[in-house]
């Protein structure tokens, strides 16, 4: 693989320059895994069909039964926690949790109104950590390995639940931890759909991706150096995925999809375009030619200098 070059002027690209013959390590991971049996048949035709390395689980989700019964028959697939503390379902009642879901034990589908609640309000604050806790509980009781964690809506990168989650990961053996880090100007140019979207969520990354990982400075949990797929949330079709595979520069990154068999496709969620870029020869083919290493998080290990 010829080498990376980088200008001077350019110190991030500079210290994410590959080093001569270094194999770049790609996790494709599938979050929502245990939202419904269609997502969990997508996962399980994507791992052993298609590219798939792992998979993020909704412990509280409508099929986590049948999905972790997957993952048991699929040991080559690593699973993480998927944690939910917005637009899902919750493990504890809500008797116990009062402040955060309704009377069916659902969070509201609202981001900012959840993420101001957790910043400013202490009683929310006191529930969103003991019902973290009990998701951690949870998946630790299905038995599977902690591969990493992640978050719904990536509201797990809040600095409240971060601080919270940090420990909690390291506590029950997970192996690293999602911390969005994309391009915003290679999304631009494949796709000039939701502009204003993609600028607010550039800035917040701007902002909020170097303090996180700041946070894990001494801790033993792998991040990769890119992680696609905030920006084409639901989006992450064959020509996208073809696009950012060619072009990586880095040691390692996550592509993260949102596969379903379902024929009703959300905007921002699960759809069968992200099942079929998963099953695409052609990006299989791309993985091949590339000689990329398809990965999970425990492969990564840890880079002190990216921190």
């Amino acid at each position: 693989m010829p080498r990376v070059t980088s200008r001077p002027r350019d110190r991030r690209r500079h210290r994410d320059a590959l080093v001569e013959g270094e194999r770049i390590r790609v996790i494709l991971n599938a979050d929502d895994f245990g939202r419904s049996a269609a997502i969990n048949e997508a996962v399980r035709r994507a791992h052993e069909e298609g590219v798939l390395t792992s998979a993020s689980l909704m412990v509280a989700g409508d099929a986590v039964d049948e999905a972790v019964e997957l993952a048991r028959e699929m040991p080559d697939l690593a699973v993480g926690l998927h944690v939910v503390l917005v637009d899902g379902s919750a493990v504890l009642s809500a008797a116990e949790i009062p402040h955060l879901v309704d009377g069916n034990g659902r969070f509201p589908n609202d981001i900012v109104r959840m993420g101001v609640r957790y910043a400013f309000h202490r009683a929310s604050r006191e529930e969103m950590a003991r019902e973290l806790e009990a998701q951690f509980e949870r998946f630790a009781a299905t038995g599977l390995p902690l591969s990493h964690v992640d978050g719904h809506h990536h509201l797990h990168i809040h600095p409240t639940i971060f601080a919270q989650l940090v420990p909690l990961a390291e506590h029950y053996g997970a192996q690293g931890i999602r911390v969005p880090r994309g391009e915003l100007w290679l999304n631009l140019g494949y796709d000039h759909a939701m502009l204003v979207t993609k600028v607010l969520w550039a800035a917040a990354l701007w902002l909020l991706s170097p303090w996180c990982r700041h946070c894990l400075r001494g801790r033993g949990l792998s991040v990769p150096r890119r992680v696609y797929g905030l920006m084409q949330s639901g989006q992450m079709h064959e020509p996208y995925v073809l696009r950012v595979l060619q072009q990586l520069d880095v040691p390692s990154a996550e592509l993260f999809f949102h596969p379903t068999i379902s024929p009703i496709a959300e905007p921002s969620g699960p759809n069968g375009a992200d099942l079929e870029a998963l099953l695409s020869p052609r990006v299989r083919q791309l993985i091949c030619e590339r000689d990329l290493l398809r990965s999970r998080y425990a492969d990564l290990g840890l880079d002190s200098e990216e921190r």
